[in-house]
């Protein structure tokens, strides 16, 4: 019996087959100019809208228009601001433009006005919209940290996320729908008691005094039961100073309470930017080729085995802006390496699972590049789902290197490396194997796979046979069913010629040695 590992060539023809874009798209000047439309919110908040605008425009082609509520004869001027943000636009050479609405819910009846007005005032310019801020994860993340920020025990706690601007039931509702998408996110990482959602009606609105009285005795008879309540701002209000705020204003409705209020709102936070980001980003269909990045994550090991990857990955590097994220899935490294691609200026990313097969990494990476959220339904009960990153960039993704179309190839010459007379040999590819019947099943249809195309070559056609095998290391009762197949096969086999074992690795046989 021979073990033989999958050496450097392997992992070569692999990163070679993965990495592979075709052509990159030179950069093109019809790319869209960006609208941010945002509430008037008054000098200081104004002032925190700016700011974020303003790094914001370092990087696109926009304009900012602040638009409000018509109280009299006011309601006109922020037509000007409309118009005046296409001019800049057509000024900017844009021949469309993507509106990026700052506003937490699509429902906000402010935003559904200009919504309504603002492509009479495009002039030929096509329009399309963004989605509001509610969709998005990355806003789903400032809530959360407003909440950690002042959660201690969530078990005993109750959450009041509080939204504004209500005009009638009806848009109450909607608020509230979009609303409970970022709640629902909340819940994944903190299991409160209680929770649950205000909304306050707009000043204006029919009945605003009484209704928004009985939204405040609600929420006091709620502080007023056991444990703690948290009450925390899911909008962006007005701030004409730091006491004329609408943070403030509700804030004194409850400080006679036994209530702990977060007396942040949604801005300022730096996921803002990142949002603005990746909304800008998604409607870039040409990128320039150093705005192309990959990561690539393999399982990774000890010393030697690291080196091994890298060795072969130095090369593409000389065409590919390229971050290694070892591990199964690890937030916090494939953090850091998307950070490190996108602070050289990187929008897209390619994402590479170095795992044997498509599925292996892939519904817990997607969930956690903000691709997915099939991973949180997969997870069992009480389980709290890894970070998701915090990132601008647009992701692809690919894995399964062992369904790749030269894998066979590959396997043909581990075969020719060290077959002599295959009519006496019997050849078992072994593999790592997974913990549920069927995952491994599925493995090993992927080997034979691969043992049908060897089959097609004249060497390997003579072989006694081809066996897939897996080990299922990880899983000790599994293991120990596993290896005593996979002894009790090359014992028989062994009667009657020569085995191979070709260990079906990434690389290294190490383990293999061992069990066997």
């Amino acid at each position: 019996m021979m073990k033989y590992p999958m050496n450097k060539l392997w992992i070569a023809l692999l990163l070679l087959t993965m990495v592979n874009f075709g052509p990159v798209t030179v950069f093109a000047q019809t790319q869209p100019g960006f609208l941010v439309v945002a509430p008037d919110r008054g000098f200081l908040g104004n002032q925190e809208t700016k700011k974020l605008f303003e790094q914001f425009q370092l990087h696109y082609p926009a304009a900012l228009a602040f638009v409000g509520d018509t109280y009299g004869n006011h309601g006109t001027a922020y037509t000007a601001y409309v118009k005046n943000a296409f001019k800049q636009l057509r000024a900017l050479n844009a021949k469309s433009v993507v509106v990026i609405p700052l506003f937490l819910s699509d429902a906000d009846p402010q935003l559904q006005a200009i919504r309504n007005l603002l492509p009479a005032h495009a002039d030929g310019l096509t329009v399309e919209w963004a989605p509001s801020m509610s969709e998005s994860y990355l806003i789903g993340q400032i809530l959360l940290d407003r909440v950690q920020d002042i959660s201690q025990s969530p078990e005993d706690e109750r959450l009041i996320l509080i939204g504004i601007g209500a005009r009638d039931e009806q848009s109450e509702q909607a608020i509230k729908e979009d609303l409970t998408r970022l709640l629902k996110y909340i819940q994944r990482y903190r299991a409160f008691r209680d929770s649950e959602i205000a909304v306050y009606y707009h000043r204006d609105a029919e009945n605003a005094r009484e209704t928004n009285d009985g939204i405040t005795a609600h929420i006091t008879k709620q502080a007023a039961r056991q444990g703690r309540t948290l009450v925390v701002p899911a909008f962006i209000g007005v701030k004409f100073d730091h006491m004329m705020a609408m943070t403030n204003w509700i804030q004194r409705k409850f400080q006679k309470l036994n209530v702990v209020f977060q007396p942040s709102e949604i801005t300022p936070h730096s996921n803002l930017l990142v949002w603005l980001k990746k909304t800008a980003n998604q409607y870039l269909s040409d990128v320039a080729p150093g705005e192309i990045g990959v990561v690539i994550m393999p399982h990774g090991s000890i010393q030697p085995y690291n080196d091994a990857i890298e060795e072969v990955v130095a090369p593409l590097t000389n065409r590919y802006q390229i971050e290694m994220a070892y591990g199964m899935g690890d937030s916090a490294i494939i953090q850091q390496a998307v950070s490190r691609l996108e602070q050289r200026g990187v929008k897209k990313i390619v994402f590479g699972r170095m795992y044997g097969l498509v599925e292996h990494m892939k519904a817990k990476t997607d969930y956690i590049l903000g691709l997915s959220d099939e991973y949180v339904h997969e997870l069992q009960q009480g389980r709290t789902p890894p970070a998701q990153i915090r990132s601008a960039a647009i992701f692809s993704t690919f894995g399964g290197y062992e369904q790749g179309a030269d894998i066979a190839q590959v396997l043909h010459e581990r075969i020719m490396e060290i077959s002599q007379n295959p009519s006496e040999e019997t050849v078992i590819l072994l593999a790592h194997g997974t913990k549920t019947d069927e995952d491994n099943q599925a493995w090993l249809s992927v080997i034979n796979a691969n043992i049908e195309k060897l089959r097609q070559d004249p060497h390997c056609a003579k072989l006694k046979t081809i066996k897939a095998m897996t080990v299922r290391e990880d899983w000790p009762e599994l293991r120990e069913k596993a290896v005593k197949e996979v002894r009790e096969f090359i014992e028989e086999s062994s009667k009657t010629g020569k085995v191979l074992v070709i260990s079906n690795r990434l690389y290294g046989s190490v383990q293999n040695s061992k069990m066997l």
